[in-house]
């Protein structure tokens, strides 16, 4: 097969168009033998028959199973290290009631990073002393708010928070656990964007000043010093980041404890997943193993105990248990002419974009995509799935490989959209928000119903006196 010059380097023309990889898709995703894809024993087909399209779909089951194997991956790490683990679902990736009734049930805490989301977490009946709070801006209504509830550990990301969290505590004479937030400098492998330990952004404080803010903080009666906090970004593959990170936050671990002990440190998320067939994420236990590793060994280097451990998997959880349903518009050859040679790429519309995934234009993210309504003896065709809104960069699924013979009405399937895709929602064009469903055992069950223009309409101030002067 000649590919085409217009594909980049890293992108593989398919054998076979068709094909469903296994680590990029929900584990229970296959084609029948009409060529339908399903997920979790229910076609597509019925899925956007009763839901529409666009729509988020997740295999209840493979997200159970991820987030479990992440609890086990890290807890287990830490037992052969002779400490403890605690598990924290990154909330930001996806969050519901109903995810949070997953997450609970299964044994895992959750962060949060503003009050909705600490709101989110509560209504869904998680006990307060199992969550996280972040934000490097938290008002003082969210640390109250926080505080009130019983949060387990607030994370202090500016000196300004220590005054603001320990005035809220004092307040209400409550003592609130509180971890400190240190960039370590170590600039993760991804997106400038999904980098977080560097010094010039706006997370966390210096190692340099670290000392003088713990003091600070042990300084409140009202406050408990937990530990210290890094994230070195998302979308991480490689370790050496974590590593040499790690080494950082426990030479700083060691040198605090002079002031005091210190029960836990919390070494963050950011694990890579599998978003195109050609992508090679590790195992969490890779990572697991490989943290907990220099862990013990700085520990011991230092002639410190190993502290407790805390993680923050959310990506890795929610992203490849998710898909988007789309329904194809129009079609376009267009023959680009600016290369080497004059080559064809296929723009096929569908009815959603950046206002329900916001991520290829946010961090030219790539996606994989599939013809879901049937499969094809065509050719395969690069092509570019692109989004209905009033910008050239939306767009959905930069480089990829469709069947040639795509038509309207077909539907396409985006893989691993479970993680920042709902959460980055909007209404941009007053686009109404996807429903979302959750699949399992051949059953679908609406979790977030899909916005109606009336919704967009219910704070549209003239408007809702309008109707009511038409009614009266």
């Amino acid at each position: 097969m000649v590919s085409n010059p217009l594909a980049p380097n890293w992108l593989n023309q398919p054998a076979d168009v068709n094909a469903v990889d296994e680590k990029v898709w929900p584990r229970h995703t296959k084609r029948r033998a009409t060529g339908e894809l399903e997920i979790a024993g229910v076609a597509v087909s019925e899925l956007t028959t009763q839901f529409g399209t666009p729509l988020y779909v997740i295999d209840e089951d493979d997200f159970r199973a991820r987030a479990t194997a992440a609890r086990n991956a890290l807890t287990d790490a830490a037992k052969k290290i002779g400490t403890e683990a605690k598990v924290y679902y990154a909330s930001k990736a996806f969050l519901s009631t109903e995810i949070v009734g997953w997450i609970d049930e299964l044994g895992l805490n959750i962060d949060v990073a503003s009050g909705g989301e600490l709101a989110a977490a509560l209504a869904g009946g998680i006990d307060a002393n199992r969550i996280g709070l972040h934000g490097n801006n938290k008002s003082l209504f969210e640390i109250g708010r926080a505080v009130t509830a019983g949060v387990g550990a607030i994370v202090i990301d500016s000196e300004i928070e220590i005054e603001r969290i320990a005035s809220a505590a004092g307040a209400q004479d409550k003592v609130q656990g509180v971890r400190l937030r240190v960039n370590t400098g170590v600039h993760a492998n991804t997106h400038d964007f999904l980098a977080t330990a560097r010094e010039d952004q706006k997370f966390g404080i210096a190692l340099a000043d670290a000392a003088a803010l713990v003091a600070k903080i042990r300084s409140h009666s009202h406050l408990k010093f937990l530990g210290l906090h890094q994230h070195v970004g998302s979308q991480i593959y490689a370790v050496e980041g974590f590593v040499e990170s790690t080494k950082r936050l426990i030479e700083l671990h060691a040198q605090l404890l002079a002031g005091g002990e210190i029960p836990e440190i919390n070494l963050g998320g950011g694990f890579g997943i599998n978003y195109k067939p050609g992508d090679k994420a590790p195992n969490i236990g890779y990572f697991a193993d490989a943290i907990t590793a220099i862990v013990a060994e700085e520990c011991a280097k230092h002639k410190i105990s190993v502290p407790k451990l805390a993680f923050e998997p959310g990506r890795f959880i929610a992203g490849n248990p998710g898909i988007t349903l789309y329904n194809v518009g129009t079609i376009k050859e267009v023959k680009v002419t600016d290369g080497a040679s004059p080559a064809v790429r296929k723009y096929v519309s569908v009815d959603g974009g950046m206002s329900d995934n916001a991520r290829p234009a946010l961090y030219e993210a790539e996606y994989h995509t599939l013809l879901a309504s049937r499969s094809s003896d065509a050719a395969p065709a690069l092509s570019r799935v692109v989004g209905k809104h009033c910008e050239s960069g939306d767009i959905v699924v930069r480089n990829d490989y469709l069947p040639a013979d795509v038509q309207p009405n077909d539907l396409l399937a985006v893989a691993a959209t479970g993680a920042y895709c709902y959460s980055l929602s909007s209404n941009y064009n007053f686009l109404t928000r996807p429903p979302v469903v959750a699949v399992r055992n051949g059953q679908a069950r609406l979790i977030i119903r899909g916005e109606t223009e009336a919704d967009l309409f219910s704070r549209d101030l003239k408007y809702q006196a309008t109707q009511k002067n038409e009614k009266s």
